[in-house]
């Protein structure tokens, strides 16, 4: 599935045939004389996975076209990363410079190679607060955007023979290699996410280096003149009537865009398109990959479902849908390059045993990243009634009402927080939290077929969807699903049929879903940590004395009281909602040996 590339099979193109003249160009978002667009590939929706898919299918010497109606990207939770990735952009370095030469690749405002590898990590440059453009346009020298993982360490709270236990597993880092090496990229999604997380980025930095990379492309070709091998469609959608999907005699879609502007609606961002804005119609490509993210309503359009992913957890109940509650807020607390989990035993008012997660994820060198998760127990409903924080019969409608559900999720969320960080809760309250905390709920979910026409394929979140704790969906789509594009081209270009390649593509976008759900699925019941790699997991189970198969006795998916959940908007990253406080800068204790009495 992630076949690792031999360099000598992409051999440049004739230099006199590299780029035709054709002044059919585009750039961020406007257009000229481009009512009528041509291209190879075209991405519907431009996170990870689909800016991926638009670099290999350029490196295959294909045009490739990108859509997306948010503007720029702005996803700032962090990301836990496999090595693969940064062997993944390596390889995409080596195959634009032998296609295209070196005056046919992006530079740096600098004047240097823009390499998509050193911008994410090299060890001649160093982790630390970062701002991704200053890094990407080399005016910031020092940095590369990612941090590595010094510190994994597990914590077990979970009750044993009935009495407050605690077993602590620090773990041997991940060591970065020195270069990017296209022969380590792994053969399967299992693999990958067996593998542990080497590197650790908020999402929108990486985000931000491929958007720049492909609109570097952009501006080069338009200012030589020659054929467009990018173009974005940054502030577009497919046309909301009808006729934005056309599809043609023998199945193909086609598609017409429209420009859309954004504006804040009594509270909530929304987008609506500019009247009288000229459409622009994309011929049908030879592969369209819709990756928008969960709930995708282009997929939707083209008759694309999706299922609840039940899981049987061993306890007598049968299968399950799988799903669980967290908040999830940033603070500005070093845990600096860490990934720190926790388990632990929480028990309902008859005295039965559930088994909760945290997580703390930080930056290597950067105090004000603390992304930290806290589970929510099944059982738990944050009821202001019954934490005497309300009077019975006031408004739920009201800011009475909504101010004390809110403080009741805060206090937990500090509370809980408290016990991951080992920082007393009265100074954990004096600390800055730049977003949340906000209550979600993960549910894993899978489409039924990725193909949704001929030549049309939905990936990334949009074709499954699962505990995120892991970053998994982030590799799956990125590392797993892009591959098969890559792959994808390849066959083509050795005569495979387009049928065979299609079928192929798709084969592959569930396999690597699945892979990553049923490894996602551990996180629903079982006690072990998923993104420390294999070997850590055995090791954090030898240390606990339990199976590493364990799971826990109750999970109340089917049956929670929770009816209604506020789901994390991604619009929330754009709203500034800050407590003031400090920002925590001493390095965090490693966890006691010795359970705290609470």
């Amino acid at each position: 599935f992630l076949q690792a590339s031999v360099l000598k099979q992409h051999a440049p193109v004739n230099a006199d045939n590299k780029w035709a003249p054709d002044i059919r160009t585009r750039v961020f978002g406007t257009t000229r004389n481009a009512n009528s667009i041509d291209t190879d590939f075209l991405a519907l929706g431009l996170g990870g996975t689909n800016m991926m898919m638009m670099l290999w299918s350029v490196a295959m010497g294909k045009r490739a076209a990108g859509v997306e109606m948010r503007g720029d990207p702005f996803l700032f939770i962090h990301w836990n990363i496999r090595v693969d990735l940064y062997h993944q952009l390596g390889l995409i370095d080596n195959m634009m410079m032998e296609r295209y030469g070196e005056e046919g690749v992006p530079h740096r405002a600098n004047g240097d190679i823009f390499s998509l590898a050193d911008c994410f990590y090299s060890p001649k440059t160093t982790a630390g607060y970062v701002v991704g453009d200053e890094v990407i346009s080399g005016y910031d020298k020092i940095h590369h955007l990612v941090g590595t993982i010094h510190h994994l360490e597990f914590i077990d709270d979970r009750y044993k023979d009935g009495k407050p236990n605690r077993v602590v597993s620090t773990l041997p880092r991940p060591e970065p290699p020195e270069k990017p090496d296209p022969n380590a990229i792994r053969s399967s999604m299992r693999e990958v996410l067996d593998g542990p997380s080497t590197f650790q980025s908020e999402a929108n930095n990486i985000l931000v280096l491929l958007r720049r990379y492909l609109e570097a492309i952009v501006a080069m070709d338009e200012e030589s003149g020659r054929e467009a091998r990018v173009q974005l469609f940054t502030r577009h959608q497919v046309c909301s009537t009808d006729d934005g999907f056309v599809r043609k005699k023998d199945g193909r879609v086609a598609v017409n865009l429209e420009a859309v502007q954004e504006l804040d609606f009594k509270g909530k961002l929304s987008r609506v398109p500019i009247p009288n804005s000229p459409r622009i119609k994309i011929n049908a490509p030879e592969l369209c990959v819709i990756a928008q993210g969960v709930n995708s309503q282009d997929a939707k359009r083209l008759g694309f479902t999706q299922m609840d992913v039940a899981v049987d957890h061993k306890d007598g109940r049968g299968p399950l849908v799988a799903q669980a509650d967290y908040l999830a807020g940033f603070i500005d607390v070093l845990v600096d390059g860490r990934i720190r989990r926790r388990i632990a035993s929480a028990f309902d008012e008859d005295g039965r045993e559930y088994w909760v997660r945290q997580i703390a994820v930080g930056h290597e060198g950067d105090p004000q990243v603390g992304w930290l998760l806290v589970q929510v127990p099944d059982f738990m409903v944050f009821d202001p009634v019954k934490a005497g924080y309300v009077k019975e019969e006031v408004d739920k409608d009201s800011v009475e009402y909504f101010d004390a559900y809110q403080r009741l999720q805060y206090e937990f969320y500090i509370q809980e927080c408290s016990k991951i960080l080992e920082i007393p809760e009265d100074e954990l309250k004096g600390v800055r939290m730049a977003y949340g905390p906000k209550l979600f709920s993960m549910v894993e979910r899978i489409g039924h077929d990725p193909r949704v026409a001929p030549n049309v394929v939905v990936a990334g979140d949009s074709f499954g969807n699962g505990h995120f704790l892991t970053s998994g969906g982030a590799m799956a789509g990125m590392v797993g699903h892009s591959m098969g594009v890559l792959n994808f081209w390849k066959a083509r270009d050795e005569g495979v049929s387009l049928e065979e390649a299609y079928k192929t593509l798709a084969e592959n976008i569930k396999k690597g879903t699945k892979d990553w759900l049923e490894g996602s699925a551990k996180e629903f019941s079982q006690f072990t940590p998923v993104n420390f790699g294999i070997d850590r997991i055995n090791a954090v189970a030898e240390d606990s004395h339990i199976d590493v198969d364990a799971r826990a006795e109750h999970i109340d998916a089917s049956r929670r009281m929770r009816h209604e959940l506020s789901v994390q908007d991604p619009f929330d990253w754009r709203r500034p909602a800050i407590r003031n406080g400090k920002v925590y800068t001493a390095d965090l204790l490693p966890p006691r040996k010795q359970l705290r009495m609470q």
